[in-house]
């Protein structure tokens, strides 16, 4: 068996070391020597697109702003489930990662950011975002660990009030929000309510088919037909329960 490869490092605006490795034919991706993603557990992240554009598969040319390129597990999902003539938005906040996207990791997927339909940009999402208005169909954020940053706190922005209400307005009639953690928050399925939106909540796992680590996707839109079947409906506590429990509310049926 091969030895385990560091290949290349890069800084993140917090001043913290990325380190790219691989180990035969997997790649992984480490902040501060704590594990951020993995070639081999990117089920979550194909999930994350299925989930946030099933309303997409026969729109003729939809919008899709992707934040956070990671592996570009979840640009080469979108891709493909996407019309010929539809664009995406590829928003990274670090050039180093779309250096090894092209340097190292194409091959995981087929080289999508090769793809004509994709436009780069490279810097803060939040700004693109707020410079955007009724512009995409659907807006998926796989961003650090979700809302709690990882990488830069600076993305707190994002999944504060003021960013998801950004989200909104950058969203088209019958768009949809995707966003992916690595943790359950029923603090952030409130704010999601709070901004008008229904929200549903699924729990998928790391690998297919398997009872691995679990990772949560909450989609969220304005017109509730659209959302996925399947997850959970969170909702707001009644005025005679805890707010402070963390039980999180059953499935409705």
């Amino acid at each position: 068996m091969n030895p385990r490869v560091r290949i290349s490092t890069a800084r993140t605006p917090d001043g913290g070391e990325m380190a790219l490795y691989q180990h035969d034919r997997d790649f992984s991706i480490e902040i501060n020597s704590q594990d951020l993603m993995n070639s081999r557990q990117h089920e979550s992240e194909l999930e994350l697109a299925r989930l946030g554009c099933s309303h997409l598969t026969d729109h003729k040319a939809a919008s899709v702003l992707i934040g956070g390129l990671g592996m570009g597990y979840t640009l080469r999902q979108v891709l493909d489930m996407l019309n010929p003539h539809s664009q995406v938005v590829m928003s990274e906040l670090l050039p180093a990662v779309v250096e090894w996207n092209r340097d190292f990791l194409g091959e995981l997927n087929g080289r999508p950011l090769a793809d004509e339909r994709v436009d780069l940009k490279t810097g803060d999402i939040v700004e693109l975002i707020s410079r955007s208005q009724n512009r995409f169909d659907a807006i998926l954020l796989d961003i650090d660990n979700g809302p709690s940053a990882m990488t830069d706190a600076g993305n707190r922005r994002l999944y504060g009030y003021e960013g998801i209400q950004a989200c909104r307005r950058a969203l088209r009639e019958q768009g949809c929000l995707a966003v992916w953690s690595a943790a359950p928050s029923v603090k952030f399925e409130k704010l999601l309510m709070s901004c008008s939106f229904h929200v549903r909540c699924f729990r998928v796992h790391t690998h297919k088919g398997s009872k691995s680590k679990s990772r949560f996707i909450w989609v969220a839109s304005e017109d509730k037909t659209i959302l996925p079947a399947g997850g959970v409906n969170p909702r707001l506590p009644l005025k005679n329960e805890s707010e402070g429990s963390g039980r999180r509310p059953r499935k409705r049926r």
